[in-house]
């Protein structure tokens, strides 16, 4: 069983990761503009999703973003003994909190909601 030490230490580097997401993974315009536009929205699992339907364009960019976001979850799971599920969830619980109103996210039973 993991300590809950760990599983702390785990919760606090997905926060902190969340916490630099913005600076990380935005400011492509393209991104950017199909958040405001509703194309793309932040899952609970820590990923973005395309919203119904997108150009090729933004669909290859959430792709991208999101298989930079998988990489970030595995090292932080890796260094802190916890799962990369916990991790992404975590982390997309904090990106969900910060998103704008009017923009969406997905919830746990797969629904697109908007804030």
């Amino acid at each position: 069983m993991k300590s809950l030490r760990t599983i702390f230490a785990s919760l606090i580097l997905a926060l902190g990761l969340a916490s630099m997401a913005p600076a990380a993974w935005a400011g492509d315009p393209v991104i950017d503009a199909a958040i405001q536009s509703g194309q793309v929205g932040e899952r609970i699992d820590g990923r973005l999703g395309v919203v119904g339907s997108a150009d090729p364009a933004v669909v290859r960019k959430v792709q991208e973003i999101n298989n930079k976001r998988a990489a970030k979850y595995a090292e932080i799971a890796a260094q802190t003994g916890t799962s990369v599920a916990q991790v992404a969830r975590v982390t997309g619980e904090k990106l969900i909190s910060d998103l704008k109103p009017g923009q969406y996210y997905m919830d746990a039973s797969g629904s697109w909601k908007q804030k």
